[in-house]
């Protein structure tokens, strides 16, 4: 499947889908020097392979990339500048959510120190309570939907890189071509893979690649998240 095209100008894309479990992010040296003075970990840091994560604020649900874990905190990177607020969550891709509080902050940069306590192995095994998965964003907001010479309302509740969770009164059917399209979303087309309840499940032609897709949600949800961010000091909260 080809990746949709590039639909924020300006915004950086530092991770491809098809490498996203196997490249590492380059951290300038000071910005890795701030961070850790500003961590003071007292556990031991296991540095991971980048992994995708989802970060869930008060304001939404964005996409981050983690960096590194131990038993006290995790360092985490996004496509743009972290929310902040309480309560923050950090949701894995196998369903495994845990509350996590701000500590520092540096651009995309931010290190965080987990409420409750944390078994790090299991973490860093990737063992949840369900089969890993590509992270799906509960973003709810209209769409239209066209087929067949029709127009139709309908309203997207969940999007992934690949598809998208949609409610809809008219009844779809199955492998039905449709393509999609609204003020806040790019036209794409997809397939109706499902439908229950009134709601269907639809895969993209196209794919999103990780960068698209958390920019778009900062767009939508958060677009002050967008602004080139001030590389001052860090500094704790």
């Amino acid at each position: 499947m080809r990746a949709i095209r590039t639909f924020a100008v300006g915004c950086r894309e530092e991770w491809d889908n098809g490498s996203m479990e196997h490249q590492r992010i380059d951290v300038p040296q000071s910005a890795a020097s701030i961070a850790d003075a500003c961590e003071e970990r007292s556990a031991p840091r296991f540095t991971l392979l980048i992994r995708s994560a989802k970060l869930v604020a008060p304001t939404g649900e964005f996409i981050c990339v983690i960096r590194d874990v131990s038993e006290s905190g995790v360092s985490l990177r996004g496509f743009h500048a972290l929310p902040v607020g309480e309560p923050l969550f950090l949701e894995l891709q196998t369903g495994e959510r845990h509350e996590i509080a701000a500590i520092w902050g540096r651009g995309y940069e931010a290190g965080f120190r987990f409420v409750n306590s944390v078994d790090v192995a299991r973490l860093v095994a990737e063992v949840g309570c369900f089969p890993k998965r590509q992270l799906r964003l509960g973003m709810a907001f209209p769409i239209e939907l066209m087929f067949l010479g029709r127009r139709i309302a309908a309203e997207i509740l969940n999007v992934s890189q690949q598809g998208a969770r949609i409610a809809c009164a008219e009844i779809l059917a199955i492998d039905q071509p449709v393509r999609m399209a609204s003020a806040n979303f790019p036209e794409v087309r997809a397939r109706v893979r499902w439908r229950r309840n009134g709601e269907c499940g639809v895969v993209f032609d196209d794919t999103f690649t990780l960068a698209q897709l958390a920019i778009f949600a900062a767009q939508l949800q958060q677009p002050d998240l967008l602004t080139d961010p001030e590389c001052a000091s860090a500094a704790r909260r």
